[in-house]
């Protein structure tokens, strides 16, 4: 067993990462996660693992400003990036307005899909390509909601990017 533990010490790599602003050294196996090097290494369990096969968007963080699905990709692909997860979303006790916009419409039941929508959804807003509410909705597909709350996330989303009830900005 010994002999294990020193091979797999000997395959991790050090790699940086700006974690919600804050720049972290990390030394991981080659095999690891993004997911898993934040939820295990960094204790940064706000992220959260859904079906660990990219299907659900539980997992969604945003790297370089982009939202990605954590367990699809390689913690040591992302080295040198800068990943934003839902601890990183509010500034100190002043909430991202999308996640106080989330509180205004009840847009979460059991909340376990939530941080995930956030990110998701502010991902959405970098990209700039909602104009529409049926845009939203096709944009945000790839997060699945168990209790359907997507009515409520749906509106959260479109009263931040100012999207009017018949749909346009």
């Amino acid at each position: 067993m010994e002999n294990l533990r020193s091979e797999n010490n000997a395959q991790q790599q050090d790699i940086q990462l700006t974690i919600n602003g804050k720049p972290c050294s990390l030394k991981i196996a080659p095999w690891v996660s993004l997911l898993d090097a934040l939820r295990d290494h960094l204790g940064l369990t706000g992220t959260k693992k859904g079906c660990d096969h990219g299907q659900c968007g539980a997992c969604t963080v945003l790297v370089d400003g982009k939202r990605i699905n954590s367990c699809l990709t390689l913690a040591i692909m992302r080295d040198g990036a800068e990943i934003t997860t839902i601890e990183g979303l509010a500034q100190g006790k002043d909430l991202h307005p999308l996640q106080q916009a989330f509180i205004d419409h009840d847009a979460f039941q059991c909340g376990y899909c939530t941080p995930g929508q956030l990110c998701s959804a502010i991902g959405l807003m970098n990209e700039g390509h909602a104009k529409h509410m049926e845009d939203i909705q096709d944009l945000m597909s790839g997060n699945i909601c168990r209790c359907a709350a997507y009515t409520n996330i749906n509106a959260a989303i479109a009263e931040v990017m100012g999207i009017n009830k018949e749909g346009g900005i």
